[in-house]
């Protein structure tokens, strides 16, 4: 479930429509502007503020999602 919002949040920042849970982010076209609206849409989507170095070092759906859950793991 988290995957698919963040996927989902990633498909709309990057205005792409298939993203893979695999692909890397900025491979993808994306870069720090993008990605600082992708971390308010997690905020705002899940409720989890994530700091944007976490961002860069997990620049795939799956990677950022797997840091999300073990977050919200801990709370």
């Amino acid at each position: 479930m988290i995957q698919q919002k963040i996927n989902k949040i990633w498909g709309e920042a990057l205005k792409l429509q298939d993203i893979s849970d695999d692909d890397d982010f900025f491979a993808l076209g994306g870069h720090s502007l993008i990605m600082a609206k992708v971390q308010t849409s997690i905020n705002d989507e899940l409720g989890i503020e994530i700091p944007m170095d976490e961002l860069f070092r997990h620049p795939t759906v799956r990677g950022i999602s797997t840091y999300v859950e073990s977050r919200l793991a801990v709370s």
